[in-house]
């Protein structure tokens, strides 16, 4: 018995069936792992941003303002939310020297026992240790001041 053309045709239509969806699978897959994995660089990124600007912040409070050491570290933790603030070290340059106006230089870190950068992805429960970052300013005759010479970088 001969099949017709259009019978042919019909069987192997209905063979074709469901092979966009397959296809649709196997290609979603690999797309939706690499915008996963985009934006999860781009978290990474962003916390080492912070980390930076953080330090940077630091720095510059304990060179421009009249800080002790706890108000620099609290204004460091608004940029990056560090949990133990031990983990943010501040020393004066040289050594030896008492209170920041005698000193010539401070060094800001976040040392590398600090902040994890934890993946969001369902199937990585791993984290990387964000590396140690660190800023050194040179001492600035800048100061706090009061009424109109009032430093505005110096606000906790």
């Amino acid at each position: 018995m001969k099949t017709s053309f259009r019978q042919r045709r019909l069987s192997r239509r209905q063979a074709q069936r469901g092979v966009a969806a397959v296809e649709f699978a196997l290609v979603a897959v690999i797309l939706f792992s690499l915008l996963l994995g985009i934006m999860e660089f781009g978290r990474l990124m962003f916390a080492w941003n912070s980390a930076v600007e953080a330090t940077r912040r630091g720095a510059r409070l304990a060179v421009v303002c009249d800080m002790n050491v706890a108000t620099i570290k609290t204004s460091m933790q608004k940029f990056l939310p560090i949990t133990n603030v031990n983990d943010i070290v501040v020393s004066y340059a040289p050594s030896g020297c008492t209170g920041a106006a005698n000193c010539q230089s401070v060094t800001v870190s976040i040392s590398p026992n600090a902040p994890a950068f934890h993946y969001v992805f369902p199937f990585i429960n791993e984290s990387w240790r964000i590396p140690t970052f660190s800023t050194t300013l040179t001492r600035e005759s800048l100061a706090t001041g009061t009424g109109a010479d009032a430093n505005p970088d110096c606000s906790p």
